[in-house]
């Protein structure tokens, strides 16, 4: 099949630009030591996190519960879960998932580590967690250094657990300083830190810049979106993920209506104007959305599209849409070569 006959909307992935994706950014890691473990958030697909292994990554990140089993059951056996889990049934499952895969999670309090011992200890297996600092988000994580180091003694005093070191996202000018600080606590301990796991797209050819940090996490690298664009981290010519629409009304000389919308694009601005970049348009603004039309004004544009043209769009961020889509489909030199479940969409759990 020819892309050309694909319905739309679909969400596309130009597979020689993925791959190139792929083994750019595991060299640049592989040149400064630093380990690869990428984040299937992005994707949700077991094939293609199994192409990020076999390019040299050492493990996959996993945002939940539900995303780690279905890559488990995928046979991906080295998983990092960087999320706190709470609740009697989380614990349980994670403790028959600990059983078959060799898993690493985080915490930032010492009531998550208590439930992550009691399911290491239902698993007869011990897990390995790091402790989450405050990147500078505002989201999860311990707020010091100190804060660090006392939860760290918390999981080194368990006996179903193990210290694996630090984490944090994104990596940026607090992290090394802060790792510093914690490493020089635990010393006083006889503690070492294994560990430093940093994160981000929009930094990570940065990542060297962090000698403290000896791993790093990043999703969007593979696909690209307008948010990496806006930071620089891809090209748009090495744009690998896109979403195929078509122009079902032209209500006036100036306006579009594309058959995408926020059941398609998602609603993430991320600072940036507008829902989308039409490839083939670069001047139209893509103003507003529906649930299922896309609104586009096209007065910028020298040439206008005519009623059933179909164009390119680079949304925004890349994530929550291959998550709103039950496929993507991966097209090599116009050519559909796989169509691949979006295995773990949903998988909120």
């Amino acid at each position: 099949m020819r892309i050309e006959q694909l319905d739309t909307p679909a969400a596309i992935i130009d597979l020689d630009l993925m791959e190139a994706n792929i083994s750019r950014f595991q060299a640049y890691l592989d040149t400064h030591g630093i380990a690869n473990r990428p984040h299937i958030k992005t994707h949700k697909i077991p094939a293609i996190a199994h192409q990020q292994l076999a390019a040299g990554a050492v493990g996959i990140t996993c945002q939940k519960l539900g995303e780690a089993e279905v890559m488990v059951e995928a046979g991906i056996r080295d998983i990092f879960l960087p999320y706190n889990l709470l609740g009697e049934a989380k614990l349980e499952r994670l403790a028959s998932l600990a059983r078959r895969a060799t898993l690493s999670l985080t915490a930032d309090s010492e009531l998550v580590v208590q439930g992550l011992a009691r399911a290491a200890a239902r698993a007869g297996v011990p897990l390995t967690v790091l402790v989450e600092f405050d990147g500078g988000m505002g989201r999860c994580g311990v707020q010091t250094p100190e804060a660090a180091a006392e939860l760290a003694r918390v999981i080194v005093r368990s006996d179903s657990l193990r210290f694996g070191g630090l984490m944090t996202y994104p990596s940026n000018e607090r992290t090394d300083a802060f790792v510093r600080t914690v490493r020089a606590l635990l010393a006083r301990d006889g503690l070492a830190i294994a560990c430093v796991s940093g994160g981000g797209t929009q930094c990570m050819w940065q990542a060297h810049a962090h000698p403290d940090v000896n791993e790093h996490r990043a999703g969007m690298y593979i696909f690209g979106d307008r948010y990496t664009l806006k930071h620089g981290a891809i090209l748009e010519q090495d744009c690998s993920f896109k979403v195929l629409t078509t122009i079902v009304s032209r209500p006036t000389a100036e306006r579009g209506i594309l058959d995408g919308g926020s059941k398609t694009f998602s609603s993430d601005l991320l600072g940036l104007e507008g829902h989308g970049l039409i490839v083939e348009y670069p001047e139209a603004r893509f103003y507003g959305m529906s649930e299922e039309h896309g609104h586009v004004d096209f007065s910028a544009c020298a040439h206008k599209p005519a009623l059933g043209e179909r164009v390119t769009v680079i949304p925004n961020h890349c994530c929550p849409v291959a998550n709103l889509f039950n496929q993507l489909v991966g097209v090599r030199s116009g050519t559909v070569e796989v169509v691949w479940p979006v295995a773990a969409r949903g998988a909120l759990q």
